[in-house]
């Protein structure tokens, strides 16, 4: 369960190797990223939460227990990181359109794309606590357990709030006219 190559990175960061600390960087600068977009939806305030996600890590890299899975400590920093922008922003503006949705590639990637945009601009209404539980579930694919560790809240918990998050996006989709899809 604990993935070794980030237990080594962090022991060898711990022993003052620079470069093995830049290799989790470079493994989790994306994922980190995603998160904070998806949960301030501003690019630069997204950079601004990935920059100080990774400086609190490194700072407190030495309270990482290496029984646990890194990447739910840091994507933890992550969240907290985000929700305390999305508070200090005062955040609950609709989503932009200029945000980046990826390309299916297809005929449908146009419908796709739309759909998504949508998706994304109702997700943005969700209460805080509520958008994070989807943007680590549906974007980052993390297991409810995985989730729990990352908010630390029970896993039953996440299974409830996500219940919630998606009746919650289903109607603000249906009140706008968008199919939503089982």
């Amino acid at each position: 369960m604990i993935d070794l190559d980030d237990t080594v990175l962090v022991e060898r960061s711990l022993g003052g190797d620079t470069r093995a600390f830049g290799d989790l960087v470079g493994k989790y600068q994306r994922p980190v990223f995603n998160i904070a977009l998806r949960l301030i939806h501003d690019v630069d305030e997204a950079n601004d939460v990935a920059q100080a996600t990774f400086v609190k890590a490194f700072e407190k890299l030495q309270t990482f227990d290496t029984k646990r899975k890194f990447f739910s400590w840091l994507y933890r920093i992550a969240v907290n990181e985000s929700l305390s922008a999305c508070e200090r922003l005062n955040r609950r503006e609709p989503i932009r359109g200029d945000v980046a949705v990826e390309d299916a590639g297809t005929d449908d990637a146009v419908g796709q794309k739309e759909t998504a945009r949508h998706v994304l601009v109702a997700l943005q209404e969700l209460k805080l606590d509520l958008r994070a539980v989807i943007v680590l579930r549906h974007f980052q694919n993390l297991s409810y357990q995985e989730i729990g560790q990352v908010l630390d809240i029970p896993a039953r918990t996440v299974k409830s709030r996500l219940f919630t998050a998606r009746t919650t996006l289903r109607e603000i989709l249906v009140k706008r006219g968008i199919r939503a899809h089982d």
